[in-house]
């Protein structure tokens, strides 16, 4: 898996490079390291991440974004970014980073209320993500002050948006009666149907996709050559199943008769995890997941860049200036 991680990084990355340097093919004539027509910043990125999806989260019924958090099962993300600014205002970015989402209904909190039905559920799901994506950053207060050579703030906010790529592959967990616990992964399943005839509609997703990268956040210029900053990065995906749920049940005797002896042993035993002492197993058609929201995650970076060449600006460092002028 690490390998197979490694390798996605890769090739988004030199993918986006090579569509990056096509596009702004116009700059050619100015890419001198540290020039002021066109600035080189390579960093490093790291930070937790929270996943978005069908399965935890609190009390009453489940929403999106940030009231079903569950922090316990918070991840650790970590890249890296190359980013060109043409100048003060605009920058284009592309990076790669290696991170890990997980959801557990377990960690629902019977509260007497419509939380019950997802946690008597009892779905889990872990899965490594591999990204790659371009975006654009865009910094407000310095196209307002683009005319004025003289503001070279410390601190400036910015925002941003791309597209992007990233690989998932999600494993559900089965424990034995001595309490082991082991990993499946989930996709090969079909747990709700996904490619079975009797479900036209539900293809059998992608471990590879597209998602929207979008945020912003705050970078803080220690020197010339050094800056410090926090973001805050979202994902918008094109799908339901990072976590492997979204629909409804199926009728269990298809597992059986579309997949292997072995693949559908865990099917039966991964589809349907419903466990208490009031609940009866589920029915075909009996809720899973809601389809009407697609998943996601998003993480909080911190972000150590470096601007690449020599740097001869002393006129401009000498007008770096607090905060408080923006």
């Amino acid at each position: 898996m690490k390998k197979l991680l490694h390798y996605l990084i890769r090739k988004g990355l030199i993918a986006l490079l090579v569509s990056f340097f096509i596009t702004n093919a116009t700059y050619a004539q100015h890419l001198v390291f540290g020039s002021n027509q066109f600035k080189v910043e390579l960093g490093l990125n790291f930070g937790p991440t929270f996943f978005l999806g069908d399965l935890g989260g609190h009390r009453g019924i489940g929403t999106t974004f940030i009231k079903d958090l569950n922090l316990p099962i918070t991840k650790f993300m970590k890249g890296f970014f190359l980013s060109v600014y043409p100048n003060e205002w605009l920058g284009f970015r592309v990076a790669a980073q290696a991170t890990y989402v997980e959801g557990r209904d377990n960690l629902i909190k019977d509260m007497g209320g419509a939380e019950l039905d997802r946690k008597n559920r009892n779905l889990d799901f872990k899965s490594n993500i591999a990204e790659a994506y371009g975006a654009i950053e865009i910094f407000p207060i310095m196209f307002l002050k683009q005319n004025d050579e003289e503001y070279q703030p410390k601190l400036r906010p910015y925002f941003f948006g791309g597209l992007g790529i990233f690989h998932f592959n999600p494993q559900g967990s089965l424990t034995d009666a001595n309490g082991n616990v082991t990993w499946h992964y989930l996709q090969p399943l079909h747990t709700e149907g996904q490619g079975f005839p009797e479900y036209p509609n539900r293809h059998n997703y992608k471990l590879t996709q597209l998602n929207i990268p979008m945020g912003g956040g705050l970078k803080y210029f220690v020197s010339e050559t050094v800056n410090l900053g926090v973001e805050l990065l979202y994902r918008k995906t094109f799908t339901d199943y990072i976590d492997d749920v979204s629909t409804d049940y199926i009728d269990h005797d298809l597992f059986i008769k579309y997949l292997s002896a072995a693949n559908a042993n865990l099917a039966l035993q991964l589809n349907d995890k419903a466990g208490g002492s009031n609940v009866t197993r589920t029915q075909p058609g009996d809720q899973r997941g809601n389809p009407k929201n697609n998943d996601a995650y998003f993480s909080l970076a911190l972000k150590v860049g470096i601007r690449l060449g020599n740097n001869n600006n002393t006129d401009a460092a000498s007008r770096t200036r607090c905060p408080e002028r923006f």
